[in-house]
């Protein structure tokens, strides 16, 4: 799918790039429940999405040091024995309870620390490793996509 890991990293860099919009918005936008994005607020939506990376982030880290990433096989194990509705609800009660101005500056610096975690990984471990790839891409580019519709519907409720 990819010739080499500065293609996925560009990729993910543009798909990432609408989603920074978000912080523009002030303190009050941001928790403003939106009907057209599930009832989500801005701030829902940056805790989700920084939860996910997150999970991408660790595997990276993993991967940068070892053959294999845990992560990957927990976080697919708990998806598949509890499910994605309760997973995502524990995400949006502890992504709720972090202050503004810290979710603010997660959002400001993980996608950097993913990116330049993934610059470190050898490719043979995540790029041509076509199940840590999956999984990567899932967490990120793909996710972000998922939620483009919702990153739409708060910008227009916050008039942007």
């Amino acid at each position: 799918m990819y010739l080499d890991s500065l293609e996925f990293l560009e990729e993910e860099r543009d798909a990432w790039r609408p989603f920074e919009r978000l912080a523009a918005l002030t303190d009050a936008q941001l928790v403003v429940a939106v009907p057209g994005a599930h009832g989500w607020s801005g701030r829902d939506l940056i805790g989700h999405l920084l939860a996910w990376q997150g999970i991408a982030l660790q595997i990276a880290t993993e991967l940068a040091v070892n053959e294999t990433s845990p992560t990957i096989a927990r976080v697919d194990a708990d998806w598949e024995a509890r499910g994605g509705d309760v997973i995502n609800a524990e995400i949006d009660a502890t992504w709720a309870a972090i202050p503004i101005p810290d979710l603010r500056e997660r959002f400001r610096t993980q996608p950097g620390e993913l990116r330049g975690y993934l610059t470190v990984v050898p490719e043979t471990r995540w790029l041509k490793h076509a199940d840590h790839l999956r999984t990567i891409r899932e967490e990120t580019i793909a996710h972000y996509e998922d939620h483009a519709a919702d990153l739409d519907a708060m910008l227009a409720a916050a008039g942007e």
